[in-house]
């Protein structure tokens, strides 16, 4: 097989490419911007960090040539420190102020009190309280009457026969043609001495007057 030159493949390597290149150069311009963008945010970012570093590089070869201990603020400080010092100070304080007259105990300003004698102490009774017995009530002469009670009313033979008092309205309407002028009679009379229904006195009534007009 037949080989060209190396020129030649070269040359001919190089067209292709730049045809490549030509084909993805609207997609490449389209992406320029944020590429460099962002190429441009990364570039930044690592010099600020690099001007970081020699910052911090300066300041350890600063404190190396000073040597000089680094004061603390008056305002850095803690409770802990606080609390050492003050009870460092109290305790000089009252080392310092104490005397005789501090070790006066209660028991010795009791005893002096009462010039060494006990007080009597004394007791008061309190008297029992009892509730009062209950004042009777005379009894009264006076006696509640008693109301008589009413008499039993007698049933007449023909409310018994028709079971007159379980009768409805319309069961006794029913019946009226049957009955006599005696039997509604003893029927009213018994209504108005019993239960006195309004609806039953007026049928009764009513009947009693249509058979005494024929």
């Amino acid at each position: 097989m037949f080989r060209p030159p190396f020129l030649a493949r070269v040359a001919a390597g190089a067209a292709v490419y730049a045809l490549e290149e030509t084909r993805r150069l609207p997609t490449a311009a389209m992406n320029f911007p944020i590429t460099a963008i962002s190429q441009m945010l990364q570039t930044t970012m690592h010099v600020q960090q690099f001007v970081t570093s020699l910052a911090l590089k300066g300041d350890a070869v600063f404190e190396r040539l000073s040597n000089s201990p680094v004061e603390q603020p008056e305002w850095a400080t803690f409770d802990e420190d606080l609390g050492d010092e003050q009870s460092s100070g109290d305790d000089f304080a009252t080392a310092g102020r104490t005397s005789r007259f501090d070790l006066y105990t209660a028991e010795e300003s009791t005893a002096s009190s009462t010039n060494g004698h006990v007080a009597p102490v004394q007791t008061i009774t309190v008297p029992e309280i009892t509730d009062p017995e209950p004042v009777a009530e005379p009894a009264s002469d006076e006696t509640v009457p008693v109301e008589d009670e009413p008499a039993e009313i007698a049933e007449p033979e023909v409310a018994t026969r028709y079971d007159y008092a379980n009768m409805t309205l319309a069961q006794l309407r029913a019946r009226l043609r049957m009955l006599t002028v005696e039997d509604l009679t003893a029927l009213l009379d018994y209504e108005q001495r019993t239960l006195a229904r309004a609806p039953f006195v007026t049928m009764l009534t009513n009947r009693i007057a249509t058979v005494r007009a024929q």
